[in-house]
């Protein structure tokens, strides 16, 4: 917890309502957002976001798997996040682990849609090689190396350049197993697929903070927030997920303008991070 004087919570507070903030920001503006790709070489892609002084790693490996015999046309996906003690003294024993199911939780929700992958963020079916018997299983781990506010936007945005970092092996299949035998299958150690992320979406979360609310909050901004509204947007506009956590409520009418100013804050920042996992990719390609 921050521990801030009555003067500079007034402050805090004062330059929020003059559009003004500590940092100099608008109430809407994000960090400067600095990504680094393929810094795990060990996994299928890998990315390092920094957001101020937020410092999040996302890695993705790609296994072979069985698919959920719910869902046998799709892939599965599953999740993870690590807190560093040495990122936030609150992180130290369970207050570290607290952080980490609600932020494998929220970014759950706001990736991979419904139980059977409907809204999801990440299409689940490109991920199913053979119906009902082989897919890939997408192990995505984020690790927060530092906090200084906005940790879930910072894991999102690292989780969509690690995804845009993962090449996925080709797999040849053995076309003459019996259909009620587990097929065998090759996997190519050199020809790879990018995986797509067009549809994946940036996480925006506004942080209401006395009667307005900011984008990309700092720790010292989160601590005088009443509550916060994370919203998944894809490039299309579409909302992807939705998820709120403080205990103050908020009016109906107060979502929808949250959302509203989510989604023209997600188009900045979607091209923002576009250019700088494209510039990220260009200079992985000329180092390696």
């Amino acid at each position: 917890m921050v521990g801030l004087s009555l003067g500079e919570q007034t402050f805090i507070k004062g330059g929020i309502d003059q559009d003004l903030r500590t940092d100099g920001r608008k109430r809407l503006t994000y960090r400067p957002i600095f990504v680094e790709t393929g810094i795990i070489p060990q996994a299928s892609g890998s990315a390092r976001v920094k957001l101020g002084a937020t410092d999040v790693i996302a890695s993705v490996k790609a296994e072979l798997g069985r698919p959920n015999p719910s869902y046998p046309d799709k892939g599965k996906v599953s999740i993870h996040v690590d807190c560093s003690p040495t990122a936030e003294p609150s992180f130290e024993g369970r207050g570290g682990e607290e952080l980490s199911t609600e932020l494998c939780s929220a970014l759950e929700r706001c990736l991979l849609g419904g139980k059977s992958g409907a809204g999801a963020g990440i299409d689940l079916s490109s991920l199913c090689i053979v119906r009902g018997k082989v897919c890939w299983d997408l192990y995505i781990d984020g690790l927060v190396v530092s906090s200084d506010g906005n940790v879930l936007d910072a894991l999102g945005a690292a989780v969509k350049a690690a995804l845009s970092n993962t090449a996925i092996p080709k797999v040849q299949v053995s076309a003459n197993a019996p259909s009620d035998e587990q097929p065998e299958v090759d996997v190519s150690d050199e020809e790879f697929l990018q995986f797509d992320t067009s549809g994946v979406p940036v996480i925006v979360t506004l942080t209401k903070v006395g009667r307005h609310y900011i984008a990309d909050a700092t720790t010292e901004e989160e601590s005088q927030m009443s509550s916060a509204v994370s919203v998944s947007i894809n490039r299309q506009g579409r909302i992807c997920g939705l998820t709120k956590r403080g205990g103050a409520g908020l009016h109906p009418t107060v979502i929808l303008d949250m959302i509203s100013a989510a989604k023209h804050v997600s188009e900045q920042l979607m091209n923002k991070l576009d250019s700088e996992i494209a510039a990220a990719e260009a200079c992985d390609e000329m180092e390696s």
